[in-house]
């Protein structure tokens, strides 16, 4: 039976508050856009080494940029939990501009406006990393030991946007630790990305595909000297909302939703010609149980099909390569699974409106995990809606109630017994 009503209000004593968001404006302080994570990946191992963690390291995936992990040791024969998140953000551009002249301007400043803490970061997803820290501090001040024990990873390079970074090579390097051994492997992970408290136990798989479609310029006089690269990308976008619609009709998975495509960008042209060249840019959502190569195969053949002039030519380039070559892979787990009903009582029984089971609404590093058997969700304090944007905050007092709800899942599902 689960003992989560039971350590909630000692739990709450033992919570300081005061110190959960000095820590989490800390953590929003370090610029930590992607390729730049060495300085968070220090601070946060110094956290760990300050929790008693036991082989605490900071390691260079890239040059310059590091991963920090370690290990909280429970007492034996309990659960063993891991609680990972990225600690990579988007850029910050635009933001000084957006709030100049407010106490926000700082986009690392870590503002509290109207009961929440902004930032670059605050949500995605610093907040989350400080909750996992936070959680076992409040154990440790309840005076609850965990038989289990509690892993924590912290890896950079999740975030896409800077050139020539953003294809999970942090994950990598922290997952090869795990399937080497070198890392203890849990019984169940908690992928730190921010959920409103809710828990995700499914994710979409991903991914971009480039397309290039080369015909032949002429002068504007003489249109049939050229090979028309616009008309030619005409026909190409015809077949991928065609497409699209088609997946609509092949299947929704119960948590993730439909299949789709979305063509986000496109350009051509531009003289006063015949245009020789087109580029348009996409992203395809698949569901559970799709696979990446047959998804991609699909693609490429119903856009060759299109196109009857043999004077066109068309290349496909994938540029977002993450747990496989081409993208993303979906995945799953059992929203049964013990851990997952015990980390949704947890939120519901601090947040009575959160704790729901669903699937999340953007690919994140998780099926790294599941391809090791371990068994991983994302949840954490955050709205991901706020996110990337120049809105960017978490709400204190969800954030501090998303630690407290950890705090007392890790108090029930690492005393459960092997």
């Amino acid at each position: 039976m689960s003992q989560v009503p039971e350590t909630i209000p000692r739990l709450r004593g033992a919570f300081d508050r005061d110190g959960a968001i000095a820590l989490l404006r800390r953590a929003v302080a370090c610029e930590s856009v992607t390729g730049n994570e060495r300085e968070i990946a220090a601070l946060l191992a110094d956290e760990l080494r300050a929790l008693g963690a036991s082989d605490v390291e900071v390691h260079d995936f890239l040059p310059g940029r590091g991963n920090a992990w370690g290990v909280r040791r429970g007492t034996g024969g309990g659960n063993g939990v891991l609680l990972i998140g990225h600690t990579d953000t988007v850029h910050a551009r635009g933001w000084r501009e957006r709030w100049a002249g407010t106490e926000r301007a700082a986009p690392f400043g870590g503002a509290i406006v109207d009961g929440a803490l902004w930032g670059r970061g605050a949500a995605d997803l610093k907040g989350g990393l400080c909750a996992a820290i936070e959680a076992v501090r409040t154990l440790d001040r309840a005076g609850i030991a965990l038989a289990g024990d509690v892993g924590f990873g912290f890896v950079g390079d999740e975030e896409s946007g800077e050139p020539g970074s953003g294809v999970s090579a942090g994950m990598k390097d922290f997952a090869r630790l795990i399937g080497d051994g070198r890392f203890p492997k849990p019984d169940f992970a908690i992928y730190l990305e921010p959920t409103t408290l809710d828990v995700y136990s499914a994710q979409m798989g991903f991914f971009i595909c480039d397309l290039k479609i080369t015909g032949r310029s002429a002068y504007f006089g003489v249109p049939e000297e050229g090979i028309d690269a616009l008309k030619a990308t005409h026909a190409v976008l015809s077949a991928l909302w065609a497409h699209s619609r088609a997946l609509a009709t092949q299947g929704s998975h119960a948590l993730v939703g439909a299949s789709f495509l979305l063509v986000n960008a496109i350009t051509g042209g531009g003289y006063i010609a015949v245009p020789g060249e087109c580029r348009l840019s996409l992203i395809r959502k698949l569901r559970p149980g799709e696979e990446l190569d047959a998804a991609r195969s699909v693609l490429e053949e119903a856009v060759r099909d299109t196109v009857l002039d043999p004077g066109i030519n068309i290349e496909f380039a994938y540029p977002a390569g993450r747990d496989h070559r081409v993208g993303g892979t979906p995945s799953a787990v059992d929203p049964g699974h013990p851990a997952i009903i015990a980390l949704a009582e947890a939120m519901r029984a601090l947040r009575p409106d959160r704790g729901r089971i669903a699937g999340a609404p953007y690919w994140s590093e998780a099926p790294f995990l599941v391809a090791l058997g371990i068994p991983t969700v994302y949840c954490a304090p955050g709205d991901i809606r706020v996110c990337h944007t120049l809105e960017e905050r978490i709400e204190i007092d969800e954030y501090c109630d998303g630690t407290v709800a950890l705090a007392a899942f890790l108090a029930d599902y690492c005393n459960r017994l092997r």
